[in-house]
């Protein structure tokens, strides 16, 4: 086999390529021998610590810090985030953030709990969520019955399977709508074998539209248009129009508001609630846990008697059911007085001021430059699209966002026109100190 012979001009890679210097997996899972992590789990940290030199991410000198790192993270790859954006219901980092209560419950349901056990007689028990239940029934007594799923998607695949499956169901083509990551309603919902009957036209629907086509359907299925608005020439037909027909074409009506309100809310004047949607004559209310409820991921289902039981019947509740450390959050949050997210949409403009100023003044004695500037909130995840939430933000430096980004706990804010806006709408007041020192950190060099 021939030789090859180098040149002289030729450079040898095999001393001068960095990666060469890249530390071996053993010696990198020599440094962890002592953390509670499993050897495959070392073995893939390690790995992505080589492939972050491989890519000239990390120099090679970094590679055992880096891993270091890695591992100090424990089990879990997700982080911790500081929401600097003033987006409440933010989709991107998780929705609502739990109040410290429904922290508490979730984590004593993690062990062995009472979730389908009668104590008292030591058998099984079929009150699966009766907790939940009872503290929804209470939050809203326009209710007679309530049940829990996975997730609002779920609610909704169930409540048309349960109720209108084989057959037809009516919504507006105003109604038809897609969400976040090209996620669209209609093929969920004809995913519960229904067929879907588009009446109206997108920007108006009138009753005598879904009259036109009762005949023959089984159910009216009205859905809130969630992250858009129509403005101009447009006309919907209200719950109670909707009941009127339902009644006479002995129809189900399933109402979909989306965003969770239990009962109006004066801040939010046009987003549709529960109650006022019982009242006018749903049949189901369903919407989802994790958004304006502020609790964990969840559908949730209220409704009439008879018609919330079809769905917990149905063979698909089975498929869509909710896990009990969901179902420990969520009653926890429905009996609070106050959770997170509440308190982030009706945070008082003037103390936010006040805050934004503190922080401006904290970073300017580090050394950071930064001023208060004007910031409307926003709702976020589908809820109350366009309505700002007035308040204050402080600005930086739009250098200091990756930074902030990559540090632990990530702090998220807002790039806008050269500048990074911190917006302490969703930073517990507790947590403003912390922020500060996490900006200054990052402004160093």
């Amino acid at each position: 086999m021939p030789v090859r012979l180098r040149h002289a001009y030729e450079e040898d890679t095999s001393l001068t390529d960095p990666r060469r210097h890249i530390p071996r997996t053993d010696a990198l899972l020599a440094l962890a021998q002592d953390t509670p992590l499993a050897a495959h789990a070392l073995k893939s940290l390690a790995r992505t610590t080589q492939d972050a030199c491989r890519r000239h991410l990390i120099p090679p000198h970094a590679a055992e810090a880096y891993f270091l790192a890695l591992v100090g993270k424990g089990v879990a790859s997700m982080t911790p985030v500081l929401n600097a954006t003033g987006v409440v219901v933010h989709t991107n980092v998780g929705r609502a953030a739990l109040a410290p209560e429904a922290v508490d419950a979730l984590v004593d349901a993690a062990g062995y709990v009472d979730v389908e056990m009668d104590l008292a007689t030591g058998r099984r028990s079929r009150n699966r969520g009766a907790g939940a239940r009872d503290a929804l029934l209470a939050a809203c007594p326009a209710a007679e019955d309530a049940l829990v799923v996975n997730n609002g998607a779920g609610a909704l695949l169930l409540a048309n399977a349960a109720l209108a499956e084989h057959g037809r169901v009516l919504i507006s083509r105003g109604e038809l709508i897609e969400i976040g990551a090209g996620f669209r309603l209609p093929e969920l919902i004809e995913s519960a074998r229904v067929e879907l009957v588009e009446v109206g036209a997108t920007n108006r629907t009138h009753p005598h539209d879904y009259e036109r086509a009762a005949s023959g359907a089984s159910a009216i299925l009205k859905v809130h248009p969630s992250n858009y608005r129509v403005h101009g020439f447009t006309a919907e037909a209200g719950v109670a129009q909707l009941r009127h027909i339902a009644d006479a074409h002995e129809l189900s009506l399933i109402v979909d508001t989306g965003s969770g309100l239990l009962r109006p809310d004066p801040a939010l004047p046009d987003e549709p609630d529960t109650t006022t949607a019982l009242r006018a004559g749903a049949d189901i209310v369903l919407f989802s846990g994790d958004k304006l409820l502020g609790g964990p991921q969840a559908g949730v289902i209220l409704g009439r008697k008879d018609a919330v039981e079809r769905l917990r019947r149905h063979p698909l509740a089975r498929a869509v059911r909710v896990d009990k450390l969901r179902l420990a959050a969520l009653e926890a949050t429905v009996r609070l007085r106050n959770t997170p997210t509440s308190a982030a949409l009706h945070a008082d403009p003037d103390k936010l001021r006040t805050r934004a100023d503190a922080l401006a003044a904290a970073l300017q004695e580090r050394g950071t430059e930064a001023c208060v500037v004007p910031h409307d909130g926003r709702v976020g995840g589908g809820g109350a699209p366009g309505v700002p939430l007035a308040g204050w933000a402080v600005a930086v430096d739009q250098s200091l966002a990756e930074p902030l980004r990559l540090q632990r706990p990530a702090v998220l804010g807002r790039v806008h026109d050269g500048a990074l806006l911190l917006d302490l709408r969703c930073i517990p007041p507790a947590r403003d100190a912390e922020l500060a020192r996490a900006v200054a950190e990052a402004g160093q060099p």
